[in-house]
């Protein structure tokens, strides 16, 4: 189930597999950790896992680097690699997304996949390449998955790692409670992983933008689309945490932006805030508990990254904004499509978050046709 077959209204015409995976030669990987049963008392040194790794190779499975940019709507949370990505412009390698415990096996783990996978950026002597001395800085970002998984049990291990990265494909791909998504809450109904793509013609060249996201971040009385007050319509489905009284709004959004659109790191941060925009149509990014960072990439210029001088394709500011348009309808539907395929979970500690209730939407959607037939 996505969003669209909910009736719900988007605006702007996606892809074939209204996915990241839209733009040529994205992949996708998963890896989903769920062990043990929920009880009253689910340890720490419990067997049970909620919880995950998401893959996101910009090129597939081989050496490359990608000119990239970031953006920070609400720091509370964490995107490693930052710092030479910022300064060089550039993204080697995979982007990985987990929780927020696990980030540093996941790092590591990256790291000796690209080793043993001849992925590092080569360094060179001279024009001559030295072999088994590339390193680079993993991309791994994270949002709290600890209301329904044993964050603390600290599940996610090097094997879930590479499995994540080597079961990464084009296509379509899983949305909802996979992966890195497993555990996540979406404005208090359950999230998790979703995906949207967005196609942008500049005269007779069609280019793509695709985002992904990991959303486990925003209040149900906030949620709307389009001016229909989808939370505060729904009736029941109210999360249930014996233990528990957080924060109203704690959590997180990552929102990873691609495009083949030949934009330099500059734009692409330009690119990534627009992010925020599209989290924000839907009545998130409000809350100071909640890590909001995006990253944006462009699989362009396929040659840039080399210790020689070379030539590279440009896209000036001026045909910019189609771009920032496709990146916030994008996550908007992204994030939709993590509600609608999230399932009731029942989490440690018998904590429940309830999966978005389809009927009820649809007959909201009914309710609300004369906003929704605006968008046709």
């Amino acid at each position: 189930m996505r969003a669209r077959d909910l009736g719900l209204p988007f605006e702007g015409q996606c892809g074939a597999f209204n996915a990241i995976t839209d733009v040529p030669g994205v992949e996708v990987g998963y890896s989903t950790v769920i062990s043990g049963e929920p009880r009253e008392n689910n340890g720490v040194d419990s067997d049970f896992a909620r919880t995950g790794v998401t893959a996101i190779l910009p090129r597939g499975k081989k050496r490359s680097a990608v000119f990239a940019g970031h953006a920070v709507l609400n720091g509370n949370g964490e995107m490693t690699g930052l710092p030479w990505l910022i300064d060089s412009g550039f993204m080697h390698g995979p982007m990985t997304i987990t929780n927020t415990h696990s980030v540093g096996i996941v790092r590591d783990s990256v790291s000796k996949w690209m080793f043993l996978h001849d992925a590092y950026p080569q360094h060179f002597n001279g024009d001559t390449p030295i072999p088994g001395y590339g390193y680079f800085y993993p991309v791994v970002a994270e949002t709290f998955d600890g209301v329904l998984n044993n964050i603390n049990g600290f599940k996610v291990k090097e094997e879930h790692v590479f499995e994540a990265l080597d079961s990464a494909h084009g296509g379509a791909i899983a949305e909802g409670s996979v992966g890195g998504g497993t555990g996540m809450i979406c404005h208090q109904f359950k999230g998790g992983t979703g995906t949207s793509s967005r196609r942008v013609m500049l005269g007779e060249k069609e280019f793509t933008v695709g985002v992904l996201v990991q959303a486990n971040h925003g209040t149900r009385k906030e949620l709307c689309i389009k001016g229909i007050p989808l939370g505060r319509e729904i009736e029941g489905c109210e999360r249930h945490y014996p233990q528990l009284a957080p924060v109203p709004g704690a959590g997180s959004i990552i929102a990873v932006i691609a495009t083949d659109a030949p934009f330099m790191p500059w734009q692409l941060n330009k690119i990534a805030r627009r992010a925020a925009i599209g989290i924000g149509r839907l009545g998130g990014g409000n809350h100071t508990s909640s890590g909001d960072i995006f990253l944006a990439f462009s699989t362009a210029n396929e040659n840039a990254f080399s210790p020689k001088p070379v030539k590279i394709d440009y896209m000036p500011d001026e045909l910019i904004d189609p771009f920032f348009i496709a990146a916030a309808q994008a996550t908007e539907e992204a994030i939709m499509n993590a509600l609608a395929a999230g399932k009731t979970m029942v989490g440690r500690n018998m904590n429940t978050v309830y999966g978005l209730p389809h009927d009820q939407v649809k007959r909201i959607v009914e309710k609300y046709r004369h906003i929704v037939d605006l968008y046709k």
